[in-house]
């Protein structure tokens, strides 16, 4: 098996993580995150950036105050930013 089956696999998962994390932000939009992460030209990218993100700001809320990390208020602009991103794109497709 190649290396890059292994990799697309583990993208998939992340990917799959930041739909979820969506989903549950926005509820309103679950059924149209849905629709749109099944078909071809999916936000896989999106999905991944926003797991990503967040796990990143749980990671640092956790782990230091908030004045101690001025990168947690970025990271938390990035996953409201996403947010934005994706709700703009169900927006003008659906």
């Amino acid at each position: 098996m190649e290396k890059r089956s292994g990799t697309d696999r583990n993208g998939s998962g992340i990917a799959q993580r930041g739909l979820w994390r969506l989903m549950l932000k926005l509820p309103a939009m679950r059924g149209r995150l849905q629709l749109l992460a099944a078909k071809p030209s999916s936000l896989d990218d999106l999905f991944e950036a926003y797991d990503e993100a967040c796990a990143t700001v749980e990671r640092m809320s956790r782990d230091r105050s908030r004045e101690d990390c001025p990168l947690l208020e970025e990271y938390e602009t990035v996953c409201a930013e996403i947010e934005a991103d994706v709700i703009d794109y169900i927006l003008k497709h659906s």
